[in-house]
């Protein structure tokens, strides 16, 4: 019986937040809890456990999950030190091991710490010596040298919207039994590229960044291919070591990994252009609602909640307000001081309360609005992966034609669920705000009679030049002019 080590460590961090992510902030599950509270669930973490249960040889060893219940801030360097303590304490406790899976998404930063996935993979192969270790990773994970030397293969995602995070976790599990028990000997090829990519074209079902991505797939396919990826990097989490990287993983042959990632990198910058987010002014967009028969659906990227920032962007509700759209909208906001008003008032009560900017006040300015209170509830659903949300006291409130879903904490507004569990169906409006970049158009895109990428402020522009970066990679594109890459454009 062969022990396999398994370890979850995840949250996607957006340094431009204003509010710190804390322990608090995380899910936390020690020993075969881990397995209990993942089990079943659209993770990569189950996804490795299906693959190790159906082997019929493999001892699972869980030893500590620590998960956001939403993306945030830099997380308070003393609590995410306690994770990470936490987390090898609970490693160094095991014994025998033969091999690990490590899940994680990859973007996760400290006050003052740029890698702790880094630091976590190297305790871990402290721990282990020689065992095989392979990691899982988002593909909009920030990819640290620490983290390659540390691990005999990285698995990304294929998927943009993230649609295969089980079957991610699966390859990744194949992987490592590929090492431990068929003698794959991993080589592996890291290819820099100074690049942030953003826009409608890294979706992979319609987008450039799919052809990239169906490469990878064939390399992982074929003879020898163990693992390969296009990793992106979360543009909002600025540590020394953001930019675009390829990843390759061959059995013993590493002149063939570093000719297969040179290959995706030359792709990548290639079509660079065309990984540049391409918006829509507010003013536009609401005379394009105006005019759209059926539902609409505005991205606002810069207040993604699923991307690291506040969610507490009044600018598409102002901007309603301002160019009187007359039809009925339906848009979220993280607001707790408007909350607690709401449920002092009661349901059913009309006040006078200020909306937005109650975290972010850099960029949001409070909207003084009256509203009617037509529901409250204490803010826990389910999301449509299976895993549980807790958005904190929750308000549904109304303004004139508009319904406003308030909540004291950051929940991801991705999906249909947030709304439908607070006793709002988004297919009765004319217009939907999603605070994500392109994970809504998994549930959204066949409802949509058109999607609207908007151009409006937050810590999660796509617009990246507007965003105050102090540590990533320079030059890069497309914040610097004439960048140079560090390998041939040609074969």
């Amino acid at each position: 019986m062969k022990r396999i080590l398994m370890a979850v460590f995840k949250q996607e961090v957006g340094s431009f937040n204003p509010k710190p992510t804390q322990y608090a902030d995380f899910e936390v599950r020690r020993g075969s809890a881990l397995i209990d509270a993942l089990r079943g669930t659209n993770t990569t973490t189950d996804g490795a456990i299906q693959i190790f249960d159906g082997h019929g040889g493999i001892e699972i060893v869980p030893t500590y999950a620590a998960w956001a219940r939403s993306t945030g801030g830099l997380v308070v360097q003393a609590d995410l030190d306690q994770l990470v303590d936490e987390l090898l304490t609970e490693v160094r406790t095991t014994s025998e091991i033969d091999g690990a899976c490590i899940c994680m998404h990859g973007a996760m930063a400290g006050e003052s710490e740029g890698d702790p996935e880094g630091r976590v993979l190297a305790g871990i192969r402290d721990h282990i010596g020689a065992a095989p270790l392979v990691a899982n990773l988002d593909l909009h994970a920030v990819v640290s040298q620490r983290m390659v030397d540390a691990t005999d293969a990285l698995v990304l995602l294929h998927t943009y919207p993230h649609i295969d995070m089980r079957q991610t976790g699966e390859r990744s599990a194949r992987v490592l039994l590929d090492i431990m028990e068929d003698g794959a000997r991993p080589t592996s090829a890291r290819v820099q590229i100074p690049l942030l990519a953003r826009g409608d074209q890294l979706i992979t079902a319609t987008g450039k960044f799919g052809e990239a991505l169906a490469i990878c797939q064939e390399i992982e396919a074929s003879p020898g291919g163990l693992a390969a990826g296009v990793n992106i990097g979360n543009p909002f989490t600025d540590t020394p070591d953001l930019q675009s990287n390829i990843l390759v993983t061959t059995d013993d042959d590493p002149e063939r990994a570093e000719r297969e990632a040179l290959r995706l990198a030359q792709f990548m910058w290639q079509h660079r252009a065309l990984f540049v987010a391409d918006l829509t002014p507010l003013s536009e967009a609401v005379r394009l609602a105006e005019a759209t028969t059926g539902l609409t659906v505005f991205s606002d990227a810069a207040d993604s909640t699923a991307s690291g920032a506040s969610g507490d962007s009044n600018a598409i509700l102002r901007g309603l307000i301002e160019h009187q759209y007359t039809k009925q909208a339906l848009l979220p906001i993280v607001d707790a001081p408007a909350v607690e008003q709401a449920h002092r008032a009661g349901v059913g009560s009309t006040l006078q309360l200020k909306l937005g900017g109650s975290i972010d006040s850099g960029r949001f300015e409070p909207l003084s609005l009256e509203v009617y209170v037509r529901t409250l509830s204490d803010g826990n659903f389910t999301y449509e992966g299976g895993l549980p949300a807790e958005a904190g006291r929750t308000a549904v409130l109304i303004h004139g034609r508009h319904a406003i879903l308030a909540t004291e904490r950051i929940a991801s507004s991705v999906g249909l669920r947030i709304f439908q569990a607070h006793g709002i169906e988004p297919t009765d409006f004319d217009l939907v705000v999603c605070k994500s970049p392109n994970g809504f158009r998994v549930h959204y895109e066949a409802l949509a009679t058109q999607i609207v990428p908007v151009d409006v402020p937050g810590s999660t522009s796509a617009n990246l030049k507007t965003l105050p970066y102090e540590q990533c990679v320079r030059p890069i594109f497309p914040l610097d002019e004439g960048v140079v890459p560090p390998f041939s454009l040609a074969d």
